[in-house]
């Protein structure tokens, strides 16, 4: 390591162990090879890698190696660094196949389009010696909303009746806010409850990670708006509630006997849409729009739009 970066980590992170120091990188490309002590240099800037980043999915922790938590070493601040990593899956809707993929250039071109919006995280892309885009996002100081959900104190009932208005006040200026990424042309990708988070101190939901895009030539913008879907129903049940874990919401026998399939999400098939089966309190109008996303459901919203056009009535039946 150069005398000069082994002098920025003295400077800002004098308690970085400086015989921890590794490499210098310049070409992102094997990025399984950038690891804990090692500098990523970009457009005369040098990050400090301290960890590789994780999500936690289905109860385990799942590492994302192309995914740096970093220290910009001139100034100080922590950073996320993305680099270049592509993969492609199928994804069942119904009775269509859809073909998911990462695109780092649309995530740049997407940073750009939303660097005035706080309903977003924002960030810039640099590219590296071999051309690598590499998005260099600042950190969103928040909590997950399925987590700022789950957390809040109170049973079904008092959540519902005391706290999902506000919930559901954030979730509809983060719905416009990917309304708005659609009229540009442009998707998220990959809308789940950690994908939105509820920013300290000032509330604001911002939606963060825009690498994933979707060909669904059937519903162009349908995978986004399914995303949607499932939060919002997340947010009124205060959790998911499946086959798995329904013995433990203390419903009636009768209630359980009486979810069919058509109860259940037309995308994750033993997740209960229908909550008013077991909250009957819910307004059926509310109702009504979560089982859009049943599999007994004929209809599907082309637009965020439409899908705002029935929910936005809603937040005036719950006071």
């Amino acid at each position: 390591m150069s005398e000069e970066v082994r002098g920025l980590v003295e400077r800002y992170m004098p308690e970085f162990p400086v015989r921890r120091c590794g490499r210098v990188f310049t070409d992102t490309t094997q990025f399984m090879d950038i690891g804990h002590g090692d500098v990523i240099a970009l457009g005369g800037l040098h990050y400090l890698v301290l960890k590789d980043e994780s999500e936690r999915r289905f109860g385990m922790e799942d590492p994302k190696y192309w995914v740096k938590r970093c220290r910009e070493l001139e100034t100080g601040e922590r950073k996320i660094l993305k680099l270049v990593f592509y993969e492609r899956f199928p994804l069942r809707v119904g009775e269509f196949e859809v073909q998911c993929y990462r695109s780092p250039k649309k995530e740049s071109r997407i940073l750009d389009l939303v660097a005035d919006d706080p309903r977003f995280m924002h960030g810039a892309t640099r590219l590296d010696d071999h051309d690598n885009p590499v998005r260099i996002l600042d950190i969103v100081q928040g909590r997950e909303i399925g987590k700022y959900v789950y957390a809040l104190k109170a049973g079904h009932e008092a959540y519902f009746r005391e706290h999902f208005p506000a919930v559901l006040d954030g979730f509809l200026d983060a719905c416009e806010a990917i309304g708005a990424l659609h009229a540009q042309g442009e998707k998220h990708g990959d809308i789940r409850r950690d994908h939105l988070f509820v920013e300290y101190g000032t509330g604001q939901y911002r939606w963060i990670d825009f690498d994933y895009t979707f060909d669904f030539h059937e519903n162009p913008y349908g995978l986004d708006i399914f995303g949607l879907g499932n939060i919002l129903i997340y947010c009124a049940g205060k959790q998911v509630w499946n086959m798995g874990n329904l013995g433990e919401g203390g419903f009636p026998a009768e209630t359980l006997n009486g979810l069919g399939p058509g109860d259940h999400s037309l995308v994750i098939r033993n997740r209960v849409v229908n909550l008013r089966k077991l909250f009957p309190y819910i307004p059926a109008e509310l109702n009504n729009v979560f089982m859009h996303f049943s599999q007994q459901t004929e209809v599907f919203y082309d637009t965020v739009e439409e899908f705002l056009d029935e929910l936005r009535p809603c937040r005036g039946l719950l006071g």
